[in-house]
């Protein structure tokens, strides 16, 4: 069913406002799949926070332009799904990633990421990226290594005297 011009505005508005705060976008080729493998697909996007749209190229490229996405409009070919991830740089494209594995048929073939434009190959990468909390977990143990090591450092020759007179003591214990 074809949309209205006016259906049309709103929804070029409503991908563009995804686009203009979204931090990556998967573009994936959707063709074979069923109503209700989309419907999984959909459901899965939600809870993972990644927008999910299925739009006409057309539209698309005017909802990218001027967005940081736009590098991607010229790939656009097909019957394409958009995954916009939201938080997470890397949501869309686990997304895309786990889905794939389970339905061939889903295929993607361009991501932005950083307003550059990557091939389907570099869905891997972007999908190990880590999510917001690992970054954090991970930053927070860079930070905290130093002190811990400077810790066991200023401790280690109590510790040493203290294991030396033990076994000074153990040694008396044995002759005696």
């Amino acid at each position: 069913m074809a949309l209205r011009l006016d259906d049309k505005k709103a929804l070029v508005a409503e991908v563009a406002s995804v686009a203009a705060t979204a931090q990556s976008v998967v573009a994936a080729e959707y063709r074979g799949l069923t109503v209700t493998q989309m419907t999984d697909l959909r459901s899965k996007a939600r809870n993972s926070g990644v927008y999910l749209r299925v739009v006409k190229n057309t539209l698309a490229r005017r909802a990218i332009a001027g967005t940081p996405f736009e590098c991607v409009g010229s790939s656009l070919k097909g019957p394409l799904v958009l995954a916009f991830s939201k938080d997470d740089p890397g949501a869309a494209a686990r997304l895309v990633k786990t889905f794939a594995k389970d339905n061939d048929k889903l295929k993607a073939t361009v991501l932005s990421l950083g307003g550059a434009a990557l091939t389907a190959k570099d869905l891997d990468k972007v999908a190990s990226l880590p999510t917001r909390l690992q970054a954090l977990s991970q930053l927070a143990g860079v930070l905290k290594a130093p002190i811990g090591k400077f810790v066991r450092t200023v401790a280690e020759p109590h510790a040493k005297l203290v294991r030396t007179i033990a076994a000074v003591k153990d040694q008396k214990q044995a002759s005696a």
